[in-house]
Formats: structure tokens, C-alpha cells, sequence
């Protein structure tokens, strides 16, 4: 029986995009009939403090001669010490989302010591699986050829197209955590501008990873007086969130970067024209004629291609029948997984 450990930080069942991954891959992989074991590491990586990096060590070390290991990039690229001392004894898989010096809001000297310990980590491993194109170019400047990387998209599952709203407002949806990366500050301003529109905002995500950040977007709701246009859901379960899909007119997601984004396919999926931006995965993630894609943090941008949106209703149902087009595109779990089995079946012994 083909075997592998997977080391996650944190809570695996964490709700966003590079958890759900990890849990589907896992989840994929045993049916395949893979023997998979989860190990734990620190919650607190990427930031580790030193008796995070002796866990994780311990972990590693504790581990059988030559067995294969993946380990969730979120953690890798912040232990380059840690893989280094076992690179000979175990077979290291990276899995990068994105590179975390990519992360919105870093200051530049966090940036270049995550920059700098990513970089190291990756020269550790025997190979790379990444999860979109982007990132594999993105890790050129990491000096990793194209070569290492094995690039395996998230799947989707296949999803009833959307309905949309019953009244006479456009129901927009963003569907993300409220973190600095996910931009949910620059759609509220974009909004601000378009009061004389009738459209409501539902924002799903949980606001636990970002305290800070989520009483800060609370607040600029009040400010700019849309308390009564912009609703901030909290995390939903899945029966929930697909009901707010089933719901929306138009899927609005304005990050600053994305290793892919799986909420930009699971909206197409139900058929959502989308407005996004152009950062990091996205355009490779969106068709041309199944959104509007703007360059991120661009408020005027974003106020502009709403402004379209709303205003013209055949706009939404141009790309609403773009996006069904790629809906038929997709891969689906069972197929990513046997595409992350055979990745593995080919890592260096």
C-alpha cells in the first residue's frame, strides 16, 4: 500500500481555500486507496518561535527512514533549518499555495525574511506541487525551474447554476476571510460611490484569522453608511454559503493576490459573472468572458467596471453565459486527486 504523511499547521479543518485543499487531496488520496497520516504542527506558522521550529522538528524526526511527506507551505517555507536536517532521511514534498512574502500587509523586512526562508526551504525538497500556473512562475524568483514543480489545481464539485436575487437589487457576493489580502476594504469603497445604484453586498468569511482587520472593515461600513447595503455573514457551514451563490447575481472577489482561488471557480461553477482583479492566479483562474478583472487595490477601477455591472443587465447575462461555458471546463476532486497521486508516485526516491 502507497503511504504518505501530511504535516499541516493548525487546524485542518480551518475554512479557507488552502485548508480545504490539503483536506480534499487527503480525503482523494485514501480513496485511492493511499495510507495518509495527518501530523499536527504549530498554529503559529508561518510566524514559528523557536519551540514551534523544536515540535516541528520533533515531528519530522519521529517519522520513518525515506517516508514520504508533504508538507503545506504554509509551514515549509518558515522551517528552512528544520527540512534541511532531514532532507536526506525523508522523501520532502513541498505544497505551495503561494509564496507567503506575497502576503498583504507585510512590512518589507517581514517580507524578505519570509523571501529569504521560503527560498531556502524549497532548496531542500525533492519536488514542488503547487497549485496554479501563477505560482509556479512566481517561484522563478525563488530559483526553482519550472522542472521541480508539479502544478495540480484545486477541483470543484459540480454546482446548480444560481438563480439570483427575487428583487429589484443586484445581489453581490464576496466570498472570502476578512484579511488585508482579500481586499474587501477597497469593494467597500468602490460601493461607496455607487449608493445611487440599487445592489446589496453579503460578505461570507470568517473573521477570526484577522480580528484586527475585521473590526476595521465593520467599522468602515459605518462610516461610509452601508450598514444597511453591506452585510458581513461571518463564516457559513456549506449548506449556507451554496444557498448565498444560489442567491447572487454577481460573485466579487477584489484580493491582492490568489495562488488560484477556488471561490472564483465554485462561482463559476453556478454559472456567476465575476468581477476580480488581476493579481497573482486569478486571470488564469477567470476567462475573459466570464468577468471583469481590475488591477487590485484600484478603487476607480472597481467603481467602474460595478458601475457597468449594474447598470446593464445584459453585461451580467454576456458573462453569466461565459462563465457556464467554463463551468463544463472544471476538474472535479476525483480527477485533481489522481493528478496529486501521480505526482507523488513521481517525486525523486
Amino acid at each position: 500500500m502507497k503511504s504518505a504523511y501530511f504535516l499541516i499547521p493548525g487546524d485542518p479543518e480551518t475554512r479557507t481555500g488552502g485548508y480545504l485543499y490539503d483536506r480534499r487531496i487527503v480525503a482523494g488520496l485514501r480513496e485511492l486507496g493511499w495510507q495518509i497520516e495527518l501530523r499536527r504542527l504549530s498554529a503559529a506558522f508561518p510566524l514559528p518561535d523557536s519551540a514551534d521550529l523544536q515540535d516541528a522538528d520533533a515531528v519530522l524526526a519521529a517519522l520513518p527512514e525515506q517516508a514520504l511527506v508533504v508538507i503545506d507551505g504554509l509551514a515549509l517555507g518558515a522551517m528552512p533549518s528544520v527540512v534541511a536536517a532531514h532532507r536526506e532521511r525523508l522523501r520532502l514534498i513541498g505544497l505551495v499555495h503561494h509564496p507567503l512574502a506575497l502576503e498583504t500587509g507585510l512590512d518589507e523586512s517581514r517580507q524578505q525574511q519570509l523571501y529569504a526562508s521560503e527560498r531556502e526551504a524549497l532548496r531542500q525538497v525533492r519536488q514542488i506541487i503547487v497549485t496554479s500556473p501563477s505560482t509556479a512562475r512566481a517561484l522563478a524568483d525563488y530559483a526553482v525551474i519550472p522542472e521541480r514543480c508539479a502544478v495540480v489545481l484545486p477541483g470543484t464539485d459540480p454546482a446548480p447554476l444560481a438563480v439570483g436575487s427575487s428583487g429589484g437589487e443586484v445581489a453581490l457576493l464576496c466570498a472570502a476571510s476578512l484579511t488585508l489580502r482579500k481586499g474587501h476594504a477597497v469593494l467597500f469603497r468602490a460601493l461607496a460611490g455607487l449608493k445611487q445604484h440599487q445592489w446589496r453586498l453579503r460578505c461570507a468569511g470568517s473573521p477570526t484569522l484577522d480580528p484586527v482587520t475585521a473590526a476595521g472593515l465593520q467599522a468602515l461600513i459605518y462610516e461610509l453608511e452601508l450598514t444597511e447595503r453591506i452585510a458581513l455573514l461571518g463564516e457559513l457551514d456549506t449548506a449556507a454559503l451554496a444557498m448565498s451563490y444560489h442567491q447572487a447575481d454577481v460573485f466579487v472577489l477584489p484580493s491582492f493576490h490568489e495562488g488560484y482561488g477556488m471561490v472564483l471557480a465554485e462561482a463559476l461553477a453556478r454559472g456567476l459573472p465575476i468581477i476580480s482583479t488581476t493579481a497573482g492566479a486569478i486571470p488564469d483562474t477567470v476567462p475573459a468572458d466570464a468577468g471583469l478583472l481590475v488591477p487590485p487595490g484600484d478603487v476607480a477601477a472597481l467603481t467602474e467596471v460595478l458601475r457597468r455591472m449594474l447598470e446593464k443587465p445584459e453585461l451580467r447575462r454576456e458573462l453569466a453565459a461565459g462563465a457556464r461555458v467554463a463551468r463544463r471546463t472544471l476538474p472535479d476532486w476525483p480527477q485533481i486527486c489522481a493528478r496529486f497521486a501521480a505526482a507523488l508516485d513521481t517525486a525523486p526516491a
